[in-house]
């Protein structure tokens, strides 16, 4: 194998798993260390630079930094159930135990730069772009429906889940940046909108439009069937406050767990989800099923809708097909029939929550935006550019439904291309991150961060009692970790930032380093092709997709091999080691954003 270049942006990037596994990007091991550290601002402002809305994410992210978490695969062999670092509801600890980080906010700026900027929707898309450029001098303007911010996040997601107060502070620390919201204002044309001068557009209209069940019984027994995303969303208005004793939900996604948790709270007695798929196959994440059951909510599966059972026009219930998984060759899933009896389930109310799909009845399609075969905008999905070079797309608009992080993701890719094609530079030159390595040495023997595992199982986020969450659709149900457990959580924690860093010309090849490793994870041996040598370490390397760390130029002829998959990062290697090869160097991932840093910096002539 060839020697790591360890100097490459994302050698160490991707050995910081979650870092590199969160669409944001978001330093992950060091706004933990300062939770622990009891520096609450400080975590929350490394998340706001990236996420955007700690607070909000911190109860409702999609959490795709959790399952690559080598904390769980550090512990496979060692603990009966391993579980990744709570990163998701540590983010909380921080938003909710923070100072006043007002004055910590950028200003609006006094020198405005003449470019004005129409974002449609006022979701994290367009909310992410309206924090990147107002500071920059950029007259943003955020179009929407509602009349208050934040899109989706507060029409969708139930208040038990995110409290209305936890999205007004947050989307107001972006509207307080000069951004202008005209709330209560649908953009019913973008030709229309064109024709106003904007520099650009951003859409981050989301995917507004439920998808429908088209079955016999449907349009006879419709009052009495809702799409569940509408119907979620005149729960958060207030124009439904009620529903049924004996509710449907159709659907496994997480829109279908916030229907049945919410018909629970409005009167639902009997509430049953029941999806056409496996239970392990359900999109919602697992911790929404869990949270749906703990309400005392079942989760039918392999049931196919077949009809809506209605008398004189008054919906009574559903028959369902009972149908099981069969995989072919490949491995491709069909659901077939079991040849059983039709099932049938009682019902007042069924809400249907089998997916999202985007509307775009406000574009024409002659302003210059093309649209694939399914109807949804074509959108480079570096530099979130449309076919019309000033109208950008993010968020659900762009690609579809997702979660808030993607979106924010997105948000943060759209404002580095509007900047640069307001400044005339090409959207498809993307800035490189800045990257640092630092040693922390501080004595022989001693780090400046704390390098003890702790052995403790992940903890467990304390919910109100059901007695009382059932009754009030606003009390909030998870009551988030307290400071003392967010400290035990975040020393979890295997400070996968600090990495351990080889200097192959200071190495005596006495092998002290492999002795000390708690893991096996470093080994001193003859080189081989990659698949060879994965077999030969002292622990056997087979997370592939995980590196390994290769140094040669010692002096015997054979190289330094580490599996980076299950190292600790504990520093032993460097405390053993004698002559100082070893050292545990943090690494820091500076995104670049929207502003002077993301540009090609000018030639000046002699």
């Amino acid at each position: 194998m060839k020697p790591t270049d360890i100097g490459a942006p994302e050698y160490f990037h991707k050995v910081v798993d979650c870092q590199w596994a969160c669409p944001a990007h978001t330093p992950v091991p060091e706004y933990i260390r300062l939770i622990a550290a009891g520096h609450y601002g400080d975590a929350y402002l490394v998340n706001w630079e990236s996420n955007v809305f700690p607070g909000i994410l911190g109860r409702t992210c999609d959490r795709p930094c959790e399952p690559a978490c080598r904390r769980g695969r550090v512990e496979e062999r060692n603990a009966e159930k391993p579980e990744p670092v709570a990163i998701c509801r540590l983010k909380r600890v921080a938003a909710d135990n923070k100072e006043d980080i007002r004055d910590r906010l950028p200003k609006p700026s006094q020198h405005k730069n003449g470019k004005r900027i129409a974002c449609i929707g006022a979701g994290p898309s367009s909310l992410t772009v309206a924090r990147d450029l107002a500071p920059l001098g950029y007259s943003v303007t955020v179009y929407d429906q509602d009349s208050r911010a934040g899109g989706m996040i507060w029409s969708q997601i139930p208040r038990f889940r995110l409290p209305m107060e936890v999205i007004d502070e947050e989307t107001g620390y972006i509207l307080n940046l000069g951004v202008e919201f005209k709330g209560g204002v649908k953009i019913g044309s973008l030709k229309r909108l064109l024709a106003e001068g904007y520099d650009a557009i951003f859409v981050g209209s989301g995917a507004p439009r439920g998808r429908n069940l088209d079955i016999p019984g449907r349009n006879e027994a419709a009052a009495n069937i809702h799409i569940g995303i509408d119907w979620l969303s005149s729960v958060s208005f207030e124009h439904v406050s009620k529903i049924g004793k004996r509710v449907i939900v159709l659907g496994g996604g997480n829109t279908a767990m916030d229907c049945c948790r919410t018909s629970r709270r409005l009167g639902g007695e009997d509430v049953k989800v029941i999806v056409r798929s496996g239970y392990e196959e359900m999109k919602a994440s697992p911790w929404e099923k869990e949270d749906a059951v703990h309400e005392g909510i079942p989760i039918l599966n392999y049931l196919v809708p077949k009809a809506f059972v209605h008398s004189n026009g008054k919906l009574t219930g559903m028959t369902f097909e009972k149908v099981k998984a069969v995989y072919d060759a490949q491995g491709r899933r069909n659901l077939v029939p079991t040849g059983e009896p039709d099932q049938h389930f009682e019902c007042d109310d069924v809400l249907i929550a089998v997916g999202q799909e985007n509307a775009f009845p406000w574009i024409e399609r002659d302003v210059g935006v093309e649209f694939d075969k399914w109807g949804m905008p074509v959108v480079d999905k570096v530099t979130m550019q449309s076919t019309l070079r000033h109208v950008f797309f993010g968020g659900d608009a762009a690609f579809g439904p997702k979660n808030i992080i993607w979106a924010v993701a997105h948000g943060h890719d759209a404002a580095i291309s509007i900047d640069k094609l307001c400044h005339g530079e090409n959207v498809a030159e993307r800035p490189s991150p800045l990257v640092n390595l630092m040693s922390q040495k501080m004595g022989i023997h001693e780090w400046s961060y704390d390098n003890d595992i702790s052995l403790a199982n992940r903890y467990k986020v304390p919910w109100r009692d059901k007695r009382v969450t059932l009754k009030d659709i606003k009390v909030e149900v998870e009551m988030g970790f307290d400071p003392k457990t967010g400290f035990a959580e975040a020393q979890r924690c295997l400070n996968c930032d600090v990495q351990t860093v080889f200097t192959s010309k200071l190495c005596i090849e006495c092998d002290a380093c492999v002795d000390i490793c708690p893991m096996d994870c470093i080994t001193f041996t003859e080189n081989s092709d990659e698949r060879d040598l994965r077999a030969r370490l002292n622990a056997p390397a087979l997370t592939i997709t995980q590196d390994i760390y290769v140094a040669d130029g010692l002096k015997t002829g054979r190289i330094m091999a580490k599996d980076e998959d299950v190292c600790l990062h504990c520093g032993l290697c460097a405390e053993r080691c004698p002559t100082g090869a070893w050292d545990m160097q943090k690494f820091l991932l500076d995104m670049t954003y929207a502003g002077s840093g993301c540009r090609s910096p000018k030639r000046i002539a002699a």
